[in-house]
């Protein structure tokens, strides 16, 4: 399911990118205002209508695999509850041999 979810995900990036990409700039409709085509391919008003609500589904297809990639992989757990990481116990450096410890002498109590 993750890698299904990933790969439509990364197509949609990809498309989103590709369509905006296709888009003229707000400033190349005031050129055409004074001469240009009005004859073109998608009508007079150009590929404006169509790519913009391309764009929408495209967006609307992102966000909503960014979202559920987002539930999918947080019910999966965290990365560093899996990775196995030793604790602090197990890093403490090899304790040294215990000196001896040497006893004061016993006095006798009755001199």
């Amino acid at each position: 399911m993750e890698v299904l979810l990933l790969v439509i995900h990364v197509v949609s990036a990809l498309f989103l990118i590709s369509v905006v990409l296709l888009q003229r700039g707000k400033g190349a409709e005031m050129g055409a205002a004074f001469g240009g085509s009005s004859q073109t391919l998608f009508g007079s008003r150009g590929p404006a209508d169509f790519l913009n609500k391309l764009t929408t589904a495209a967006a609307v297809v992102f966000m909503l695999s960014s979202l559920l990639l987002t539930v999918v992989t947080s019910k999966s757990g965290s990365v560093m509850d899996k990775a196995q990481i030793p604790t602090q116990q197990q890093q403490a450096a090899p304790q040294l041999p215990q000196q001896p410890i040497q006893q004061a002498p016993v006095q006798p109590q009755g001199k």
